[in-house]
């Protein structure tokens, strides 16, 4: 019997240890935030094709996306493995938390970045492929490794990095860049640094023991709201402009300009909030996160009016 027990306990141990190795892979492609970007590109593929474009096109274009970005994003948890340990927001990944190794990150993303070309090389298209590559070399280089702990426009800047998806989305199903995915582009590119900086408002003391230069850190509270409440007019206005380049109806831009104005609103509230209180900053972040795919879902519907 304690033989039989013991290969139990064995089997019992590698199926765990199997299972957390797997975890820690899947979690270093920061999940969550792969949906949004699959989200994007998703409607932007809709939008352009007026409805669901081929299913091969589609699966392909989402695939190549989803190990594009997974395997950016690898890379940003294995450069950023010393500053994640020190901010209670992120210390519990994987690589912090030993669950696997800074090489097998590495290897495992680069991985990622090379099976996406591939299959958006030979599957969708070369310029889908191409922009695919531009975007995982946006946040990894010119955000992760250059912007992020040299400058408080970290986000402003790196911003960009996360509005690829449409890009790629409408390339996939119409073979080049057209001036609707470019707006969709500059909406996700406004739409960042009031979203991330209401969440860095309340999570100040983090970047700071981590030494990252965020606005509300290096800028203080008050420029950040300021700045906010200034994006969240832009984001406003550059959302519009998709109604006049034809491709969607009356109803996106009524649609548009509502979220927009909320959207202004709680800046302009989480600014009049004191400086060390984060009610309205954390309630405009969570708004945030939902402002987003309410403006791309009315893209797809107005579109097909």
């Amino acid at each position: 019997m304690p033989a039989f027990e013991s290969e139990g306990t064995r089997s019992q141990y590698w199926v765990q240890k199997v299972y957390k190795s797997t975890q820690a892979y899947y979690e270093v492609t920061k999940p969550r935030i792969q949906i949004m970007l699959l989200f994007t590109e998703l409607c932007a593929m809709m939008v352009a094709h007026k409805g669901l474009p081929d299913f091969r096109i589609t699966s392909a274009a989402l695939l190549g996306l989803a190990l594009s970005s997974g395997g950016a994003a690898a890379l940003n948890m294995w450069y950023d493995r010393d500053i994640d340990a020190l901010m209670e927001r992120t210390q519990k990944r994987p690589l912090p938390s030993g669950l696997i190794t800074p090489r097998e990150v590495l290897v495992f993303g680069i991985t990622l970045i090379v099976l996406s070309f591939f299959i958006l090389y030979t599957a969708v298209n070369p310029l889908a492929a191409i922009l695919a590559m531009l975007g995982a070399f946006y946040y990894i280089v010119i955000y992760t490794m250059w912007l992020k702990r040299r400058t408080p426009q970290n986000i402003v800047i790196g911003g960009g990095a996360g509005a690829f998806p449409p890009l790629i989305g409408w390339t996939a199903v119409t073979g080049q860049i057209g001036l609707p995915a470019l707006i969709m582009f500059a909406v996700i590119f406004m739409w960042t640094p009031p979203h991330f900086w209401s969440l860095a408002l309340y999570r100040s003391a983090d970047y700071a023991r981590a030494g990252i230069p965020m606005m509300p850190v290096v800028r203080g509270a008050r420029k950040t709201k300021r700045q906010s409440v200034l994006y969240a007019v832009c984001l406003t206005l550059t959302s519009s402009l998709l109604y006049f380049t034809h491709t969607v109806s009356s109803l996106y831009l009524i649609i548009a300009g509502t979220v927009g104005l909320l959207f202004i609103t709680l800046t302009v509230i989480t600014l009049f909030e004191s400086d060390t209180t984060f009610v309205w900053a954390r309630r405009t972040f969570a708004y945030s996160l939902l402002y987003l795919p309410l403006l791309f879902i009315f893209m797809i519907v107005s579109s097909a009016l």
